[in-house]
């Protein structure tokens, strides 16, 4: 369902990568790898439509997503490696926007039910700046709870997170995949996912 196509990616002078081309089906989870600097979030950004190639392209079901922007991002979730909160509001404010500028139907206690099943319960009606790192991690993953879409692009999900928001963003990854669902992970640690619902492309 999404594949890239020769595609090409440059920072400024620098080219990060060429002729890169990928094909993940339904079910299965592709493992973006590389040192620091080697173009992931470029290549996921470039994925998730947020960034055009330098050559080349990027299919969904077939399509190049440059022709169906609008089905596309309804077909995606994204989440960049600071999560795209807003600190000045509270958890449940946040998820409540994300869902509205997803055309997700979010009654109020699927959203607080999303922030209890991240340990969020006391923490949703705070100021997003008080909470720690991994809290706000965990907030941001909330968003994944409410998701209809086949498609996640997840870059570094599980920074800042403890061992159990750990095991528990694997079993959600697991479930999503078990679905028929695809994903797009970043991450610098062994993925608790099965090696059999996963693939790999490495940076240089």
């Amino acid at each position: 369902m999404l594949s890239t196509h020769d595609l090409a990616c440059l920072r400024g002078d620098r080219r990060l990568f060429r002729d890169l081309s990928i094909s993940l089906a339904p079910g299965r989870l592709l493992r973006v790898e590389g040192a620091n600097g080697s173009g992931k979030t470029s290549l996921l950004r470039l994925l998730a439509g947020l960034a055009l190639p330098a050559a080349g392209e990027v299919r969904w079901q077939g399509r190049p997503i440059r022709r169906q922007r609008e089905a596309y991002a309804q077909a995606l979730v994204y989440l960049g490696h600071l999560g795209g909160l807003k600190d000045e509001l509270t958890p449940l404010e946040n998820l409540r926007i994300e869902a509205d500028l997803c055309g997700l139907p979010a009654p109020a206690p699927a959203l607080q039910a999303a922030l209890d099943h991240w340990g969020l319960t006391r923490q949703a009606a705070l100021p997003l700046r008080v909470l720690s790192a991994g809290q706000k991690r965990r907030a941001a993953l909330a968003r994944l709870n409410l998701a209809t879409a086949p498609l996640w692009i997840l870059d570094e999900p599980f920074n800042a997170l403890d061992v159990d928001a750990v095991a528990a963003l694997g079993r959600q990854i697991e479930g999503h995949l078990a679905r028929g669902g695809l994903a797009v992970v970043t991450s610098h640690m062994a993925l608790p996912i099965a090696p059999a619902q996963m693939q790999s492309v490495r940076l240089a």
